[in-house]
């Protein structure tokens, strides 16, 4: 292939300086992983409050809890959801356009969003399975923001600071997070200073007013809300340059796009666009051996170092319950009514949150453009594995009250290097190192690998983790090997995610038509551009 074959139209991107259109197509993107976070989370602080209106048992010495295999099922089928959507809607959007799919999913999530606050029933397993139905839904169209809302940031992005650009759209995850918390304390709040319900030990039918159906649907239905608002907007938004250009072939809408975008005259070079079209490389699909060649190891490396990522991750909830009752940030169930532990609950996860969570994210946000993606991943792994071990070996020692907070800074400090570490980069690469025409089908497969792990995670260690005594154990469950061992076991898999890591190129400063091979640029000549 001929050096120097870089479109204009992508040269101008890529040396554009940090302008307006960057922050608009930040804040656009984000928004949808903002109600991502906020949709997917916002459950784990429902469920108790699900279990005492749907499964009291009159007469009990403790409130209602949801079994089992309710808890698992209305927890877990978004993330299946998820999983499944950002396979398809990766698929799609190489397919369809960025753009037409993104509001695609948007519509869906709003709906689902408002579908799950409405969930209906007139036995508590109806209610349940509604909501659990519109749940798996509302994780499809959350799925679909995973793929398209990292390739669209790339697509826009410049060179210098493109990591920054894309991990700021994943820190806003961090925000939903924190959003779905405050959202909680302040419904919950209002409910509680209008109805006073006593304590569960006081008077347990008391403890539960029948107005306490309003909140957790309330809480779902918010979600809807930030989704809704940035629908217009991202409308409005032109299709990227390099799907128009690289993949729908049209030169001409390309440079119309980007002159009134970059408010620069660009030429539409559709000789150029041809010639990019019909050399070899830009021929084979995604199933053939020349895929494998070029790019199996890259694959192989953003898939597995997120499915490890995410086991660690999502089994996070394993050691909170620890956490919170050690510290004593959650009384237990019967010292308080129904609304007060929703409060206490969305209190401690807004806690953790703030100081553990959101940091981190906006740490590789300020760092990844200059450490590189590669290094970051590497030190958060090798972090978690640390911290994972120090906590996993002396577990009776951290139970104790007297050492809680050492246990509280280890806990925050693993959460703080999962963010400014694989959390936000196993995000980040996969949306910068293929080419154009499979993009967002690559960071679909490798998000949905990720989610694989999450519900490894989320559910197979809540198993694992139970311990052989019964009087220990979380109730209805049968043995597992213990939180010490549990431990152990997620510091391995932290420990392989670093051995993975290894099979993951770093793409800090460079196009990406030079990171997937697409075109050979003349970087001198590049250079040249960028200073003049």
């Amino acid at each position: 292939m001929v050096k120097g074959q870089q479109l204009e139209v992508l040269n101008a991107l890529d040396v554009a300086k940090t302008q307006w259109y960057h922050f608009t197509a930040i804040v656009i993107a984000g928004m949808g992983f903002f109600t991502d976070a906020y949709d997917l989370f916002c459950i784990s602080l429902l469920t108790k409050l699900l279990g005492r209106i749907y499964y009291d048992v009159p007469g009990a010495s403790k409130p209602g809890a949801l079994p089992i295999n309710v808890s698992a099922a209305v927890s877990g089928v978004a993330l299946c959801g998820t999983l499944a959507g950002q396979l398809f809607f990766g698929w799609l959007g190489d397919k369809m356009g960025r753009k037409k799919v993104y509001g695609i999913t948007l519509v869906m999530m709003v709906a689902m969003s408002i579908a799950s606050g409405l969930s209906f029933g007139s036995t508590a397993k109806s209610v349940m399975t509604t909501l659990c139905f519109f749940r798996f839904w509302l994780g499809f169209g959350v799925g679909g923001d995973y793929p398209l809302s990292a390739t669209i940031m790339s697509e826009y992005a410049n060179k210098k600071t493109r990591g920054s650009f894309i991990a700021a759209v994943f820190a806003m995850q961090g925000m939903g997070i924190l959003a779905g918390g405050i959202v909680s304390l302040i419904v919950s709040s209002a409910f509680e200073a209008k109805f006073k319900p006593p304590p569960f030990k006081v008077n347990a039918v008391a403890s539960l007013p029948s107005e306490c159906d309003y909140i957790w649907r309330i809480v779902l239905m918010f979600g809807a809300i930030p989704a809704a608002t940035t629908y217009y907007w991202r409308m409005q938004m032109p299709e990227t340059a390099r799907y128009t250009a690289l993949v729908a072939k049209d030169a001409k809408q390309a440079a119309s796009d980007m002159s009134k975008v970059l408010k620069v005259q660009i030429d539409a070079e559709e000789e150029k666009v041809d010639k990019i079209a019909k050399s070899e490389r830009n021929q084979f699909g995604l199933f053939t051996k020349q895929f494998a060649r070029q790019y199996g190891l890259r694959l192989l490396g953003t898939t597995s170092t997120w499915f490890l990522l995410d086991i660690a991750f999502y089994s996070q909830n394993l050691f909170q319950k620890d956490l919170f009752s050690s510290i004593g940030w959650i009384p237990p169930a019967a010292d308080m009514n129904a609304i007060r532990e929703v409060y206490m609950v969305a209190r401690a996860q807004t806690l953790i949150a703030l100081c553990g969570t959101v940091p981190g994210y906006w740490f590789t946000v300020a760092f990844i453009d200059v450490i590189g993606r590669w290094w970051i991943q590497m030190m958060g792994f090798f972090f978690m594995t640390v911290f994972m071990f120090a906590i996993a070996f002396p577990y009776k020692y951290w139970q104790q009250k007297e050492n809680r907070i050492g246990f509280i800074i280890m806990y925050g400090l693993t959460f703080f290097f999962a963010n400014f570490g694989p959390n936000a980069t196993t995000f980040v690469v996969p949306a910068e190192v293929f080419p154009a025409r499979l993009r967002s089908t690559c960071h679909g497969i490798s998000a949905a690998t990720g989610k694989a792990g999450a519900i490894i995670g989320a559910f197979g260690f809540v198993y694992a983790s139970q311990e052989k005594d019964p009087a220990k154990r979380d109730h209805g469950y049968p043995a597992g090997i213990g939180k010490s061992k549990s431990l152990i076991v997620l510091g391995v898999i932290n420990f392989l995610g670093m051995v993975c890591t290894l099979m993951v190129p770093e793409s800090k400063g460079k196009s990406l038509e030079e990171l997937a091979g697409e075109v050979e640029i003349d970087e001198v000549d590049d250079e040249r551009k960028e200073s003049a």
